[in-house]
């Protein structure tokens, strides 16, 4: 075995497929491909993948939710008659132009933020994605906030509730692996912006700590029922969250009903959408500079 390789436990019945990150005295670190979880495993216990399951997801599937998630974008942008408005009579109603909400992507697995980058592209999402390791994410977000300026950002990567942990305390923030950096990268968020209808924060991943990064000030997060969470699960949310148009709110069961996980693996409170429309049409070109 060694870095890089794709594996499954022996021990748990080769339930997940993992990558291994690092290796340290016959110990593994491991990674999950198709869920955000962070684990370790003896080398004995590793037995390799029977297929390359970043190259089946990355490649061939699509999440469950993006035909519903492209029949909400078409509704949005079918015609001015979804604002109510009408043209005088005679007179053409006005061609509307869309803004979705932007979007700033923390992800702490290079390869899903390639695959969440091309879907949000697909989706026409404006997002901008960084690959950021877990322990970074809070000086990440103090350093990318005022640069992007986002509607909604996402805090995510790999988490996990440590097996050795003090009398099995899972409400103890010490007793998992990353929760204490995505509490600590909300908190700088919510510095930068209070408004939680102004900064849609989404974060967390794999059995993450919920009520802890909801305290910290998140809209939504993982994981109530300290479940595993599909990696595209954050995104799911993303979405949604920048087409509904700004004067709604955000159904939160409708939006979690969408993910893999559902509602063991994520909750929120109440948020107002990112979505604007606007006239007339705007030309596609590049502002010149001032002398």
């Amino acid at each position: 075995m060694k870095q890089g390789d794709l594996v499954i436990r022996r021990s748990y019945g080769g339930d997940i497929i993992f990558k291994i990150q690092d290796i340290m005295q016959n110990q593994a670190i491991l990674r999950g491909v198709d869920y955000r979880l962070l684990a370790d495993a003896p080398l004995f216990d590793l037995i390799k993948a029977p297929l390359d399951p970043y190259q089946y997801t990355i490649n061939t599937t699509r999440p469950s939710w993006m035909e519903s998630m492209r029949r909400a974008r078409e509704n949005q942008t079918e015609g001015p008659q979804a604002y109510g408005a009408v043209g005088a009579a005679g007179n053409p109603a006005p061609v509307y132009f869309e803004m979705p909400g932007k979007v700033l992507h923390l992800d702490g697995d290079p390869m899903y933020l390639r695959k969440c980058m091309n879907l949000y592209g697909e989706l026409r999402v404006p997002a901008e994605g960084y690959y950021v390791p877990e322990p970074q994410m809070a000086d990440a977000m103090y350093r990318l906030l005022p640069q992007v300026k986002p509607d909604i950002v996402v805090v995510t990567g790999h988490d996990g509730i440590l097996k050795h942990r003090r009398n099995g305390d899972v409400t103890h923030l010490n007793n998992y692996k990353n929760s204490y950096h995505f509490v600590n990268a909300v908190k700088i968020a919510r510095q930068y912006e209070k408004n939680k209808d102004t900064l849609t924060v989404i974060a967390g991943a794999c059995q993450s700590h919920f009520e802890a990064i909801m305290q910290a000030g998140a809209n939504y997060a993982s994981s109530p029922a300290r479940v595993l969470i599909h990696a595209l699960d954050p995104l799911c949310v993303a979405v949604k969250v920048a087409y509904t148009p700004i004067r709604d709110t955000v159904n939160i069961v409708d939006v979690i009903g969408l993910t893999h996980s559902g509602l063991e693996g994520l909750g929120g409170v109440e948020s107002r959408g990112s979505y604007r429309r606007g006239v007339p049409t705007m030309q596609k070109m590049t502002p010149k500079e001032a002398p």
